[in-house]
């Protein structure tokens, strides 16, 4: 399930709701990213806001097909994506990943590849509002990287997956 909103979300509550729905599972793995009030460059540049824009149309699209990449690839029960929107503050939560399976290994797995695969291939843009300026947020190449290692390893993800 791909969720895209402006609300802030708890992973613990969407945990809970996932495993109300299946006595079948062994392993739940999550992850959650939050804004940071800081400069990963180092230039010195707190940031007092992050906004970010989609295209929801396109968006939903990306990350369905992303959750459909992990189901193909890995045995999981579940999957789901959160991710917002919108003006946030530091500390807010940005983006929530969910895999449900009956072993870890395949969750830690599928959930790895959906946060790599959301950082490169879902279309959303960010924007850094800080003490200095406003600044459009670039790809990092570490990401790419991460994104390029599992092209390799799975079926069908040769191309770009939007």
């Amino acid at each position: 399930m791909a969720i895209v909103q402006q609300e802030t979300f708890s992973i613990e509550d969407l945990i809970k709701s996932l495993r109300a729905n299946t006595t079948s599972i062994g392993a739940v793995v999550s992850f959650t990213g939050y804004v940071r009030e800081f400069d990963p460059n180092k230039t010195n540049k707190k940031l007092s806001k992050l906004h970010i824009e989609h295209y929801p149309e396109m968006t939903i699209k990306a990350l369905i097909k992303i959750e459909q990449y992990a189901k193909k690839n890995w045995n999981i029960t579940a999957v789901q994506i959160i991710h917002r929107y919108g003006l946030l503050e530091p500390n807010e939560p940005i983006v929530g990943v969910i895999v449900l399976s009956e072993h870890r290994d395949e969750a830690f797995d599928a959930c790895r590849f959906v946060i790599d695969y959301l950082k490169t291939e879902a279309p959303f843009w960010k924007k850094e509002l800080t003490s200095k300026g406003e600044y459009w947020v670039e790809r990092k190449v570490g990401d790419e990287s991460n994104t390029k290692k599992w092209q390799s390893k799975l079926q069908d993800c040769k191309t770009k997956v939007s």
